[in-house]
């Protein structure tokens, strides 16, 4: 059987570009076949979003991966507001069966109280450890992401994997989820994280690091022009 990655890719249609250039980003260096699935609201008819303090539609539909995935296997799952900047397979390979997920456990306080179309940006615990899940879709303790319960539970539970023991959450390399301004400038990061905006966004289109976006969505473009 062939081995393919599973990526599951936060999709709001404010900022579709940036789902296609992470996209592209993954698919231009990745060494393994790759399947993506959008989290189009409209695609998820399982799914009712019942959260009114929501900045993004995928915010907690993001905790339907393992359910999208029948609850077997592995996958990723990625905020579009990235790109890839190595070989999926390299975080692929950082699959760990001991643990219910893998994240980069950041430690930060933001820089920016508004973020992209003026949404608050606050500080919490464990801020940005969901925006990168490598996910044991299998595990255990993951049954009870159903989507009626993730309809009906708070951010501050999800967002903090409130179901899972410290032990079952193993950690990536920061490398692997680098918070672009957030964090100094780092061209060889292996993924860069616009947490605060996508240079999409007018009001984020010289952000730091911008560039690195820009050259990827011209390539997602060759043969517009």
């Amino acid at each position: 059987m062939i081995e393919k990655i599973n990526i599951v890719v936060g999709f709001d249609q404010r900022e579709a570009v940036a789902y296609h250039v992470f996209t592209q980003s993954v698919l231009e260096k990745a060494t393994l076949p790759v399947v993506f699935h959008p989290l189009a609201i409209n695609t998820l008819n399982s799914y009712s979003e019942k959260h009114t303090d929501r900045s993004n539609d995928f915010i907690y539909s993001r905790f339907l991966t393992p359910y999208l995935n029948n609850f077997q296997d592995w996958a990723i799952y990625a905020d579009g507001d990235m790109i890839c900047q190595a070989d999926i397979a390299e975080l692929w390979s950082l699959r760990d069966e001991t643990k219910a997920i893998l994240v980069v456990k950041h430690d930060y306080q933001t820089k920016a109280h508004t973020k992209y179309l003026g949404n608050f940006n606050e500080n919490y615990p464990r801020k940005n450890w969901s925006s990168l899940i490598l996910w044991n879709c299998k595990h255990p303790k993951h049954k009870i992401l159903t989507p009626k319960f993730i309809e009906s539970q708070s951010g501050k539970f999800l967002h903090r994997f409130a179901w899972l023991e410290d032990n079952d959450i193993g950690e990536l390399p920061k490398e692997w989820n680098w918070l672009v301004t957030e964090y100094p400038n780092n061209p060889s990061a292996k993924l860069l994280h616009y947490t605060l905006g996508t240079p999409c966004f007018s009001d984020y289109k010289d952000s730091d690091m911008a560039e690195y976006w820009y050259l990827v969505q011209k390539k997602s473009l060759q043969g517009l022009e």
